[in-house]
């Protein structure tokens, strides 16, 4: 099931960045920044009364432009509407209502998303004077919070997480395969999705995204089904100052967000990019199936060594996804087509596979007996057993004397068993580590 969207947008300088740090810090629950976006933190994971969710940083542009207040908070609003199920509009106690926060409150009040200003300065008992003027927004009743004490933050995420869609809202047949095809602009995502209809398409039908800008098409191929969530679209904005691979990526994200397996769509003529790197490490931490695709593979000269050393690279650029699978293909001339259904096929039964737990426990003794757990200051690790306790993906606990006695190193030899013996080829797997009490 996917995590909803949270979106903090508001006119520079009323504490955005602030409120993400705190909301993404270890004060309020455990979270950690996903791998994969180095020069910006655009999103980090969160959770609340065991709610999870996912927030976007709209803050840090830098328009090339001397009207920063208005491109920039036009930019972040459209964003925020684009991909959120809940916004926090957030404005500034200190300042009271400005014209920016009118053109803000204009552009979300036609949004048919759940709005919660908060008010952030608001470092005293008593509110300001200033407070009660939020009210003419028309957004709704005004939380006063100071992101920088930690002041009201429980009740603006109770607010938060009270306003996300119902987790039944979610479900649908499990049947159905939800892909996500994510990559940089130009290497052929569109192509390739309408090449794998034209020649395998049973049924399609539109599905308009409720994130994003756009539409999923379910296709229905040899009585299976299919979801395919498209990416396409990202393009450079004219007279638009804005990053580009930012939004690109944080488009990929809701896409991501809403799948089981994630197709990055890699150009053999340009190889693996930073941006590659950035939007399929998302699909990596988030615990998604990950497909690399290869697109104008026709395109390539070969010999008798090409191939080889194109899967060597991208295996070196993309060393975290060492189990996911390649494809090389050509939406042009179609090469290579069907495999790519076949291997979503394979992935999914992959990352939706489950293991008894006495299979899995003879699997781990013999490791243990094979290569004997480490110890520390006398005292040695003791594995009493392991078992599976969800899917998508595969996701184990490992039960120990003492959990501070297990290397990493020696966790990821016990996962590198499982591999051996299930494969699990295309999805990660979760290893969790857990103190057995007597």
């Amino acid at each position: 099931m996917s995590k909803p969207i949270l979106a903090i947008v508001g006119r520079p300088n009323v504490g955005k960045s602030t409120l993400f740090n705190k909301i993404a810090g270890r004060r309020i629950s455990i979270v950690e920044d996903y791998p994969g976006v180095t020069r910006d933190r655009v999103y980090a994971e969160g959770e609340w009364l065991n709610k999870k969710f996912t927030m976007i940083d709209t803050g840090g542009l830098e328009p090339d432009s001397k009207d920063i207040i208005i491109t920039q908070m036009k930019k972040q609003a459209e964003v925020a509407i684009e991909l959120a199920d809940v916004i926090i509009f957030l404005v500034d106690a200190k300042d009271g209502v400005t014209a920016a926060d009118e053109e803000i409150s204009q552009m979300l009040r036609v949004a048919k998303k759940p709005i919660i200003i908060a008010v952030n300065k608001s470092d005293r008992a008593d509110v300001p004077d200033t407070f009660y003027d939020f009210y003419t927004l028309g957004l709704g009743e005004p939380i006063p919070i100071s992101a920088s004490n930690g002041l009201n933050l429980g009740d603006l995420l109770d607010e938060v997480c009270d306003k996300f869609p119902a987790d039944d809202t979610e479900t649908e047949d499990e049947e159905t395969v939800k892909v996500a095809i994510i990559g940089k602009p130009n290497v052929g995502k569109s192509s390739l999705l309408n090449k794998i209809f034209g020649e395998e398409r049973v049924i399609v039908s539109p599905i308009a995204g409720t994130t994003r800008e756009s539409i999923d098409t379910e296709i229905e191929i040899d009585g299976k089904f299919y979801r395919f969530i498209d990416t396409a679209g990202i393009r450079r904005r004219k007279n638009v100052y804005e990053n580009v691979e930012r939004y690109s990526i944080l488009r990929s994200l809701a896409s991501i967000e809403h799948s089981d397996i994630s197709m990055i769509v890699i150009d053999a003529e340009e190889g693996v990019t930073e941006q590659d790197k950035r939007i399929v490490g998302y699909a990596h931490e988030a615990g998604k199936g990950v497909i690399i695709v290869v697109n104008k593979w026709d395109m390539i000269e070969k010999d008798n060594s090409t191939y080889n050393e194109y899967v060597k690279n991208i295996k070196n650029e993309l060393a975290f996804l060492s189990y996911a699978p390649l494809v090389f293909v050509s939406a042009l001339t179609g090469q290579r087509i069907k495999q790519i259904i076949e291997m979503i096929d394979y992935v999914h039964q992959n990352q939706t596979f489950r293991a008894s737990t006495g299979l899995l426990n003879d699997i781990i003794n013999e490791a243990i007996m094979l290569n004997q757990p480490p110890s520390d200051k006398g005292k040695r690790l003791k594995v009493y057993y392991i078992t599976q306790v969800s899917i998508k993906p595969p996701t184990f606990i490992v039960f120990v004397n003492d959990s501070n006695l297990m290397h990493f190193s020696y966790l990821r030899y016990l996962e590198n068993k499982l591999r051996d013996r299930f494969n699990f080829e295309g999805t990660p797997i979760r290893m969790m580590v857990r103190d057995k009490k007597d």
